[in-house]
């Protein structure tokens, strides 16, 4: 079984305004279960263990969500899984050396960058089946944009996009789809190139979509918004493990990797960011524009195998189909604002569907 596990960052936000507020030192200083600090004071990031089966991860998923809540409550906030905040915000730098120096040397991009993404790992058997899987996912990432969009607003205004997120990470040099290595020295001299040239300050900061992790035996797949709602997250997780094992079945059985260009791939994720799952996506395989619908669907039938195989079909059917009936976080934050035309109602909604959001009688994964 491949182990698998997910990172999340969450904005943390005041109870009465809905507002990011900048309490991640006090937040993450307390309890051994506390959330990690981040980029910024208004955010923290929860982790969970590697995992080998959907149901333990949803499990320690949920449980880090509400480790992290309490954590938040005992300093008087809220833990909210938006993407970007709705309302307006200054973003203020955890007074870290590291964080510091970055804040100097990419300047407003730094100084501007309060954005939350869910970031899945998912255990390889060497860098030559990680950089196999790197090679062969590159065309099914932009989907997973598109389910998990969750941040349509940015500074207090609709930006337009389903994935605001996605147009603000990809400011940093280093962040986007890559071209494909062929192998794990193509890929290591590939970062160090990028390091020498100056523009990163290290290897932390590479940010393709997807990497070889620096500190673990996995792929880390980094391109999705951070989900409101846990089964979202649960979803994105099982759909990931079961790319990484198409990809490396593809590998071990020596199937080149599709000659895609790399200029379609930053359109086809500038796509997702902007239509989300309303409207159309580019099929990531003939690469033309199709209902959004038709290309998750894509997805799902090039993965059912390794689904089936690693026990997770039937969640993943279910978890998809309740994803397409009632919208991605995106979809969920505008429809609360058309009917109540207030901001702040959108982030108290969501801090609610952070911990909760279990439709009666539907069956938990």
């Amino acid at each position: 079984m491949r182990s698998f596990g997910v990172e999340e960052e969450m904005l943390l936000v005041d109870p009465g305004s809905g507002a990011a507020v900048a309490l991640a030192d006090a937040v993450t200083g307390g309890a051994e279960d506390a959330p990690e600090a981040e980029l910024q004071r208004q955010q923290v990031e929860t982790d969970t263990a590697p995992c080998e089966t959907l149901e333990a991860l949803a499990g320690q998923l949920r449980a880090r969500r509400r480790a992290a809540a309490d954590a938040a409550e005992r300093e008087n906030c809220q833990v909210v899984a938006l993407a970007t905040s709705p309302l307006p915000v200054s973003p203020s730098t955890m007074p870290k050396e590291r964080y510091l120096r970055m804040a100097e040397e990419y300047a407003l991009t730094a100084q501007e960058q309060l954005t939350c993404g869910c970031h899945v790992h998912v255990r390889v058997e060497s860098e030559d089946e990680g950089v196999g899987v790197l090679d062969r996912i590159r065309p099914w990432l932009p989907v997973l944009l598109a389910m998990t969009a969750n941040s349509p607003f940015w500074q207090g205004r609709d930006s337009g996009y389903a994935s605001y997120r996605h147009q603000v990470w990809g400011r940093w040099p280093s962040a986007g789809p890559a071209e494909p290595f062929g192998t794990p020295k193509v890929y290591h001299e590939t970062v160090q190139a990028m390091i020498d040239s100056g523009v990163l300050l290290d290897e932390g900061m590479v940010y393709f979509d997807a990497r070889l992790s620096r500190h673990y035996p996995t792929v880390e797949i980094r391109i999705a918004d951070v989900c409101t709602a846990a089964d979202d997250a649960v979803l994105l997780a099982a759909l990931v493990r079961a790319l990484v094992e198409t990809a490396a079945r593809e590998w071990r059985a020596g199937d080149p990797p599709r000659p895609v260009r790399t200029e379609l791939l930053h359109m086809a994720s500038w796509r997702a960011s902007r239509s989300g799952l309303e409207g159309h996506l580019v099929h990531p395989v003939s690469l033309r524009p199709v209902p959004a619908e038709e290309a998750v669907r894509a997805l799902l039938d090039h993965v059912t195998p390794a689904l089936t195989d690693l026990g997770d079909h039937r969640a993943a059917l279910d978890l998809t189909g309740r994803l397409l009936e009632r919208g991605n976080g995106a979809t969920r934050q505008r429809r609360t604002y058309e009917s109540t035309g207030d901001l702040t109602a959108v982030v108290r909604a969501a801090v609610e569907q952070t911990l909760g959001d279990r439709p009666a009688g539907r069956r938990r994964v």
